[in-house]
């Protein structure tokens, strides 16, 4: 086999393919959600519970996704959860009502649990701290394309096909995506392509790697910068999950899209989050370079991140949906920007062993927010309007920020 000095930015984009999957998958029902609610004859609130099935699934799993990756190793682990999640969208077909649905949308989130955990212990594996940014900026975009795909792509599929065969279609692609994936992830040391060069630069400056064995799973909550990992994701998730889940029903509700239009349209912001993402994690990059400590450069990106998501109240006071698109779409630019720097914290502050368990804690405390974030949206919208979740929304980052600051007072590695 040929080698390569980039195998590095294989296994990025690799990695990045699983996320852009993974929302395709998830945001899936978002953009049948018109469709089937008629159909089915479901409330917003109950679309609400549906959507929090998924996200309790995905609270509860993070946490011991995280763990089994840590044990099974990358591979396999990653393995694993793309054939669960492929299995579980597909099933959507048979969706009957808000139960089956719940059901079926609780299995997903078991599987699509394990792509963060399982793509933040590939970076900390693959990547010396400098590159981290971004490479996770790289990862962070997958959800923006997966999300720019979802909505022409089900569109498209379900008024030709019908929606629950677009659930199965759009359910084999993560098969196909394990193919590639069995063939270019190895461990570093192991992998037959790369360079000892590219090796030695892996290498440099990341920790002892000769103890395999993660600590024990309550011992990291003795950390404040656990619970700071944790407390801020638990507030700021469910603002981002907004977006990805209820779009496409406010573009229908209230702004009167059709199916087509929703396609069409419902892509645009996603596109702008994919930037945020990759500037976000280029300019946290360039910070260190020109010789920003670790802690402010991933602390300004935080809260500058934080701070441009508040125009995003503007949508309370235009009629156009293409402006109100456009201001979306510059809300979920900075909500990237700053995730790019977010998302990254966990293995600036832990070893690489164990990335994936403290990843996962904080990616289960954000799903958990958003759990119980949803159904409150579902009932403010059947009871009032889609006003007080906007400004709930435009918010809940710079509380996100704070806390950042509170519990984790310098970024640095802990022993």
């Amino acid at each position: 086999m040929k080698k390569s000095s980039n195998i590095r930015w294989w296994v990025a984009g690799t990695i990045f393919l699983a996320t852009t999957i993974n929302y395709i998958d998830r945001q899936a029902l978002s953009v049948a959600a018109p469709v089937i609610r008629k159909d089915l004859g479901l409330s917003n609130e109950q679309y609400g519970w549906i959507v929090s099935s998924f996200l309790l699934a995905y609270a509860i799993m993070q946490m011991t996704s995280g763990r089994l990756i840590d044990v099974l190793g990358t591979k396999k682990g990653f393995s694993l959860a793309v054939i669960w999640w492929s299995i579980a969208n597909m099933l959507h077909a048979f969706g009957r009502g808000m139960l089956s649905l719940g059901i079926f949308r609780f299995l997903l989130g078991i599987g699509e649990a394990g792509n963060y955990p399982a793509a933040m212990k590939a970076i900390s594996e693959w990547f010396p701290k400098e590159e981290r940014t971004k490479a996770v900026g790289v990862l962070n975009m997958g959800p923006g394309l997966g999300a720019i795909i979802a909505p022409p792509l089900m569109a498209w599929l379900i008024l030709d096909f019908g929606w629950k065969i677009a659930f199965v279609i759009t359910g084999t692609i993560g098969f196909l995506w394990l193919v590639l994936w069995r063939w270019v992830y190895y461990e570093p040391e192991q992998h037959p392509r790369i360079t000892a060069k590219e090796l030695a630069f892996i290498r440099n400056g990341q920790e002892d790697a000769s103890s395999k064995n993660a600590l024990p799973w309550l011992h990291y909550f003795k950390y404040k910068e656990v619970w700071g990992l944790a407390l801020s994701r638990f507030v700021s998730d469910g603002a981002f999950y907004f977006f990805v889940f209820w779009l496409p029903s406010w573009l229908a509700d209230a702004k009167g899209f059709s199916l087509v239009e929703i396609g069409m349209f419902a892509w645009i912001p996603f596109l702008l989050s994919d930037v945020g993402s990759f500037v976000g994690g280029w300019t946290g990059g360039q910070l260190m370079k020109q010789g920003v400590s670790l802690d402010a450069a991933r602390k300004w990106i935080i809260w500058i991140g934080a701070i441009l998501v508040i125009p995003v109240l503007g949508c309370l006071y235009i009629e156009s949906p293409y402006w109100a698109i456009a201001l979306i779409s510059f809300s979920l630019f900075a909500t990237q920007f700053k995730q790019a720097s977010l998302f990254t914290l966990p293995i600036d502050l832990f070893s690489k062993k164990d990335a994936a368990s403290v990843w996962g804690i904080s990616g289960s405390a954000g799903s958990f927010g958003a759990m119980l974030f949803t159904p409150v949206i579902g009932w403010l919208v059947d009871t009032i309007s889609y006003s007080p979740v906007f400004v709930i929304v435009s918010f809940l980052h710079i509380l996100s920020a704070v806390l950042v600051m509170l519990l984790i007072p310098q970024v640095k590695r802990i022993a």
